[in-house]
């Protein structure tokens, strides 16, 4: 398997792990945190106040008392499983979709550089009104922003890489 292929595949992994966490969170689960408050606290930035308004994860979207709302969560988990279908894709099958299948990726690629560029400088707030919250800021920058910039690498690598070998080798394909 070509170092392209691996990069495409663990890309797509984790863009698909991503996925699934965030639809769990939307079905109401709490893990890895020990409840929904602590989850809203720790990955949309914004404690969760009983019986009150609670923090969003898309910003203007629906929120319970009790965490992420599941709608965004959903919408999340919706876009994270389509990017990690494209960019798992092997370049080349169809030709034709050749220039589509890299539009695609550029904007997984853009997206994910984006959002792990504003973590990593403390920013996230500027695309996620009210993600302020002291551990929501340290998670962001130890984990979120790194992961989304390790996501972003491997998927554009996968591409980068299957495009610099040669096409009559079968290089890249298993």
């Amino acid at each position: 398997m070509s170092v392209a292929a691996v990069s495409r595949w663990t890309g797509a992994v984790g863009l698909a792990g991503a996925g699934v966490l965030h639809a769990a969170w939307g079905a109401g689960a709490s893990w890895p945190m020990p409840d929904r408050a602590a989850l809203a606290d720790a990955v949309v930035g914004r404690a969760a106040v009983p019986g009150g308004p609670a923090a969003s994860a898309v910003p203007g979207g629906p929120a319970s008392s009790d965490g992420p709302g599941a709608g965004p969560c959903f919408a999340v988990a919706g876009a994270l499983v389509t990017a990690a279908a494209v960019v798992a894709h092997p370049p080349r099958r169809i030709p034709r979709l050749d220039a589509l299948h890299r539009a695609g990726v550029t904007g997984v690629v853009a997206v994910l550089a984006a959002r792990g560029s504003l973590g990593a400088a403390g920013r996230t707030d500027l695309v996620a009104r009210g993600s302020v919250s002291d551990r929501f800021r340290r998670l962001d920058r130890r984990v979120y922003s790194p992961l989304c910039l390790a996501l972003a690498g491997l998927s554009a690598a996968g591409v980068l890489l299957d495009r610099a070998e040669p096409r009559g080798s079968g290089a890249g394909r298993k």
